[in-house]
């Protein structure tokens, strides 16, 4: 996935907005392309607001991208990796849940020194 594109605001609100009530445990599970336009629109969103190639933060099966300033990895597993699902990563990515208490509950794995994305997080609100 190319994280050099810009995304829409409009468009990643859009995307959120229709798997609301699921990250709300309100409504059913989206539709798979639903929930991987939202996890895809928000990984962009977060390496365009952290641009940079030290950090990689996975969320399977949808995407990967590479973010946050610093060396960068070009061969083998990067030093600075992130991983959870995709409810995880969204409600991280929507302030539904903060970063400590993701790590806390293991929710989410990071390794690396410049692995902490609480920086950047949220990076929209619904």
């Amino acid at each position: 996935m190319s994280s050099s594109r810009t995304v829409d605001p409009a468009e990643l609100r859009a995307a959120l907005a229709e798997i609301a009530d699921w990250l709300t445990r309100s409504g059913a599970e989206p539709a798979r392309p639903k929930l991987a336009a939202a996890v895809r629109l928000s990984l962009r969103t977060l390496a365009s607001v952290a641009p940079g190639r030290s950090v990689e933060v996975r969320v399977p099966p949808f995407a990967a991208v590479q973010c946050v300033e610093g060396p960068r990895h070009t061969r083998g597993t990067p030093p600075n990796v992130v991983e959870t699902d995709p409810r995880t990563w969204l409600e991280l990515a929507t302030g539904r849940l903060q970063w400590s208490d993701a790590l806390a509950d293991g929710r989410v794995t990071a390794s690396g020194t410049r692995a902490d994305l609480s920086h950047w997080l949220p990076i929209a609100r619904l």
